[in-house]
């Protein structure tokens, strides 16, 4: 059997530049448009970045944590990486695919695999509507933001805001406030993935907000559209003994 060629992306950080250059000795190196299979070596927000990057290539990704968190990420081990990676479970992911309007009339997309957020930009609460496919559902929200997160999104920054973690399976959508002042009691709402969200910031002008993507901010938003970007996947590869659904299910039971 022929081995999968592979491509081996790091961050900056001294530490993943040394893992590469250790594995590209051992296993060789192409480019990730000529690879089989993609290896990430930092954290979580460099697997993001990753996925962002080489995504619409179709390649699966393993990523091994080389950073802070790596809730996305497999254990460093440099032995066995081919074994590890002919064992590895996959798990496929659909990002959220916003589209936001500033008060300049200017319009921006962008994908989401975490989560989209909304966050005020100045002393004053953000004030915000929220539709979901077309029907006002909450005529106005005060909070300091608001998100829609993905399942695999769900035990990062929507976790942080108290959000509900969702199995990996469910399709479905976790709508989450960030600090709410009113309505007080209101914890979010768990989404079909279909559902189209819309938020309408209210009195922009007084009360600017921005919107963002994972890692891409879109400032002074008037308006936003969420919806899962079911024609677009990633797959990523996890150790039988750390797959992603079995990491969501533990975080459900962390005391």
């Amino acid at each position: 059997m022929t081995p999968a060629k592979l491509a081996f992306v790091a961050s900056r950080s001294e530490e993943a530049q040394q893992a590469r250059n250790h594995l590209v000795k051992a296993h060789g190196d192409c480019t990730p448009e000529d690879a089989d299979i993609i290896v990430s070596l930092g954290g979580d927000g460099f697997m993001l970045h990753t996925l962002h990057r080489y995504g619409e290539l179709g390649r699966p990704v393993y990523g091994m944590k080389l950073g802070t968190v790596g809730f996305l990420m497999n254990q460093y081990r440099p032995e066995s990486l081919t074994e590890r990676l002919a064992a590895a479970h996959p798990a496929t992911l659909h990002p959220l695919k916003m589209s936001a309007i500033s008060e300049s009339g200017s319009r921006a997309e962008a994908l989401a695999y975490n989560e989209v957020s909304l966050l005020r930009q100045t002393k004053q609460t953000a004030k915000i509507r929220i539709s979901l496919n077309g029907s006002v559902r909450l005529a106005e929200l005060v909070a300091d933001g608001v998100m829609v997160s993905t399942p695999a999104g769900s035990t990062a920054y929507n976790l942080s805001a108290h959000g509900p973690i969702l199995p990996l399976d469910s399709a479905t959508l976790a709508l989450t406030p960030i600090s709410p002042f009113r309505p007080r009691r209101w914890r979010g709402a768990i989404l079909r993935a279909a559902t189209e969200v819309t938020f309408e910031v209210l009195e922009p002008e007084k009360r600017p907000v921005s919107a963002t993507a994972d890692s891409t901010e879109v400032r002074d938003v008037v308006e936003v559209r969420i919806r899962e970007d079911s024609d677009t996947s990633v797959t990523l590869l996890f150790d039988p003994e750390h797959n992603l659904e079995e990491r969501i299910l533990n975080e459900q039971f962390a005391v």
